[in-house]
């Protein structure tokens, strides 16, 4: 299904028809405008120009039941009375972007007169509606800019891509195969309340439901999985035919196989494993949860579903950028000599979207789990600017934690660590990173993703209603410590007053 960003004009009849028919013609410009820049990943789908109340809450209404529809965008083209607004933006559930534009980039010094004014009043009507806006409360993201400039259209897609995350997590479901790591506290979480902030269904499948449709796998599927795995990267001679791990390989195929259809039965976008709960398994999946997450499946190891549901959207949000995310966790670190650095890993599962070159297929063995020696892709990510994202349960909210990162190739081959890994250096350093992360109360299981920035991921809290908060360049421990203070006031305060 092809998503939908629905374009709203607002006007009133005090203008005339006449007028009206030119807002229209001028809407539909801007429209074009924004579909032409080619930078929007979304169908931008115009609507006919607003001027009353009840034609403003029943588009509203629509947009909330359309499955296309992600999020409105809404633009004053001339003065439209904002108390017309209040019922629809009352009643409006999708996502909300202000474009505060208008048609013409340059003002005609010359021939300026009252008619070109009425036709070029965003500067007035838009006021007007952010007024409203605010006075309500409207969780919303706010553009001004000509249509046409390049950074006006790339931030809007920033936008429509977090509004395309958020409408994938509203109907997100996920299966726990067992439950999480035990005695492990940050995994832990409210799935009542995470259903009610964002959406997701989390529940628990016993593993050996798995199992059975593992077990099962028609071998003509595990054939086809076995060739595709030699066709796409580079196997190493004992899991090739004929070698003497070769049915590893086939068994790891079968996992797939039995993970694909469970998820495909169940209509699940995510997923968790636990290495403490394998049931009849006889290998923890590897190479099954790598290429699932290629597809756009979240996951999340030891159980931990909050991780593998912020996956699942962050994938969504980078659909098409050409650009990796992937499961991640910081593991340990580089303090020098050189410039510090993090090493990032997990036991099997990060995703080959990030992968610098082809991965190779290997197999080693694995010191937990009690199980078989599993398949696994190894791999270095490739370099380049990305964002690390936590979500953390903190009791009374939820907590997004970010950090902005340039991944970079290790500083030496890594011939003796079978798993695959991110080598990155955080901003502003490791030291104030590392400090700041634990000052929040960050997961060491978190989402590395190159696809998406932190614009669009602050759209996306935005849109849930979910804290945020952001270690960059500019951050400092102080700043950060207050800001961290203050956010525990307000939500606190937030939470006294919907009482």
């Amino acid at each position: 299904m092809k998503r939908q960003v629905w374009f709203l004009t607002g006007s009133q009849h005090l203008y005339g028809p006449e007028t009206l028919e030119q807002v229209a013609e001028q809407s539909r410009r801007i429209q074009r405008m924004l579909t032409d820049s080619g930078r929007l990943s979304a169908e931008i789908v115009w609507q006919p120009v607003l001027t009353d109340a009840a034609a403003i809450r029943a588009v509203m209404l629509a947009a909330n039941t359309d499955p296309s529809c992600v999020g409105v965008i809404a633009w004053m083209h001339t003065f439209s009375p904002a108390k017309m607004w209040i019922t629809g933006l009352d009643a409006l559930r999708k996502p909300l972007l202000h474009l505060h534009t208008q048609l013409n980039e340059a003002l005609p010094w010359a021939s300026i007169d009252m008619d070109f004014m009425n036709l070029n009043q965003a500067a007035h009507g838009d006021r007007e509606f952010g007024f409203v806006q605010t006075r309500i409360g409207v969780p919303r993201k706010t553009i001004a800019g000509h249509a046409a400039d390049p950074v006006v259209a790339r931030r809007i897609d920033s936008w429509i891509r977090a509004a395309a995350g958020y409408h994938h997590l509203r109907s997100l479901r996920l299966a726990r195969f067992g439950d999480n790591m035990r005695d492990v506290a940050v995994t832990e979480g409210d799935k009542v309340e995470a259903e009610l902030r964002f959406g997701v269904s989390v529940n628990t499948y016993g593993v050996n439901d798995l199992v059975e449709l593992v077990d099962a796998a028609p071998e003509e599927e595990v054939d086809l999985l076995v060739a595709d795995y030699g066709e796409t990267y580079r196997l190493v001679p004992e899991l090739a035919r004929g070698g003497e791990r070769h049915v590893s390989l086939r068994y790891a195929a079968r996992i797939e196989a039995g993970l694909r259809k469970f998820l495909a039965e169940g209509g699940f976008g995510a997923f968790t494993t636990n290495f403490e709960d394998l049931g009849g398994l006889r290998q923890l999946p590897g190479i099954a949860v790598q290429r699932l997450m290629a597809d756009g499946f979240g996951f999340g190891g030891e159980g931990d579903w909050k991780t593998a549901a912020l996956l699942a959207a962050v994938k969504e949000m980078g659909e098409g950028t050409g650009r990796g995310t992937s499961f991640m966790e910081d593991y340990t670190y580089h303090f020098g000599p050189g410039e510090p650095k993090i090493l990032g890993a997990h036991m099997l599962e990060v995703c080959p979207t990030i992968a610098a070159g082809t991965p190779s297929c290997e197999i080693h063995p694995l010191g937990i789990g009690g199980r078989e020696d599993p398949v696994r892709l190894v791999f270095d990510a490739e370099p380049g600017p990305a964002v690390v994202v936590g979500l953390a349960d903190l009791g009374d909210r939820f907590r997004l934690v970010a950090n902005e990162v340039e991944v970079v190739a290790p500083d030496e081959p890594l011939p003796n660590l079978p798993v695959a890994r991110a080598v990155w250096r955080p901003a502003p350093s490791l030291s104030t990173s590392a400090e700041c992360w634990l000052a929040a109360g960050g997961p060491h299981h978190t989402v590395l993703t190159q696809a998406v920035g932190a614009e669009t991921l602050e759209d996306f809290a935005r849109m849930s209603e979910t804290e945020l908060v952001l270690i960059d360049g500019a951050t400092t421990p102080s700043s950060f410590a207050d800001r961290l203070r203050w956010n525990r006031a307000y939500y606190r305060l937030a939470a006294l007053s919907r009482q």
